[in-house]
């Protein structure tokens, strides 16, 4: 076939976006969808993080969309060309791969997955207006900044995730709460054991979050005992939501391995996928480190693994 592309990459965040600085530089002329799963925009969760405080080379931050802004431009300056379409389905059992968009079939040799993953949140009309203002999905990105320092903090979650989060905003809070909807919490003993005895942290059990207070910014919580029914406020400068991810995998179920909470496994030290010339890169198969340079750093090693993989396989360039 004459129209198979060497490489698509599907997915517009900083994975994705390093991918194909890497791969265009090869010479490799990749094919990236961008996709509009965050936000209604491309560029991946950054397109939603107001303040970048911790990525290398910005000593005085940058604001996601604009960090998401440059890191496109320069992919562009290499020849990455660009669709702005959701992919609605692949076929990976074929050689070569097909990539189904509006309506359109497109074919490649390889294929570079970062379709990066969602923090999953309580759903709540104030939780989505005050996102940014206060509300966060990730205490690492956003715990240090100014408007939390010395402030009480409220984590929600009851996992290692959430122990996690909290034990972090210690550093940075005057208290942290817990609230956590059942009576115990589903950590694991020895983190669940170091909350209890930091003395910065605060158990808030049996409670859920019904409203999350504020005009512009966040002020507090709104709670309410799952046993009796009452209802409390609580004041608080932060909400950092740890409850989970969801990995943007329903594409890849069945054709990739995916692992028991839905994230694409790779081989060792690779981004090498189960299937031959499938590669994945940033939050889509990362559980743990989830920060935008991780992820760019991945996308630096799923585009030299795919060169290197095509080379392989009589496709490199020229």
């Amino acid at each position: 076939m004459s129209n198979v592309e060497q490489v698509i990459i599907i997915g517009s965040g900083p994975a994705g976006h390093t991918a194909a600085i890497y791969a265009a530089r090869a010479g490799l002329r990749p094919l990236m969808f961008e996709g509009f799963s965050v936000g209604g925009v491309p560029g991946g969760q950054l397109m939603i993080t107001t303040d970048v405080e911790n990525f290398p080379g910005f000593p005085e931050g940058v604001s996601g969309p604009a960090l998401m802004e440059r890191l496109r431009k320069q992919s562009e300056r290499f020849g990455t060309r660009m669709l702005a379409q959701d992919v609605e389905a692949i076929l990976l059992r074929q050689r070569p791969f097909k990539v189904v968009a509006e309506g359109a079939d497109h074919f490649a040799a390889a294929v570079i997955v970062a379709t990066g993953a969602a923090a999953k949140y309580l759903g709540l009309e104030s939780e989505t207006r005050l996102m940014n203002r206060g509300v966060s999905a990730c205490a690492t990105c956003d715990g240090a900044l100014p408007i939390f320092r010395n402030q009480d903090l409220i984590v929600v979650g009851g996992g290692d995730t959430a122990m996690e989060e909290a034990t972090y905003l210690t550093r940075f809070a005057r208290r942290v709460m817990i609230v956590h909807r059942r009576d115990e919490l589903r950590a694991s003993k020895i983190m669940a054991g170091r909350i209890k005895q930091n003395p910065k942290i605060e158990l808030l059990l049996n409670q859920v979050v019904v409203e999350v207070l504020g005009q512009d910014q966040v002020s507090g919580v709104r709670l309410k005992d799952v046993r009796s029914g009452a209802v409390t406020d609580r004041p608080a400068a932060g909400v950092f939501v740890a409850i989970g991810h969801q990995p943007n995998t329903a594409l890849f179920a069945g054709q990739v391995e995916l692992d028991a909470a839905g994230y694409i496994v790779t081989r060792g030290r690779s981004t090498k996928t189960s299937v031959e010339g499938v590669f994945a890169c940033g939050d889509v198969q990362d559980p743990t480190y989830r920060q935008a340079v991780s992820a760019a750093g991945s996308g630096c090693m799923a585009a030299i693994d795919c060169e290197r993989w095509l080379d392989t396989q009589a496709h490199a360039p020229g």
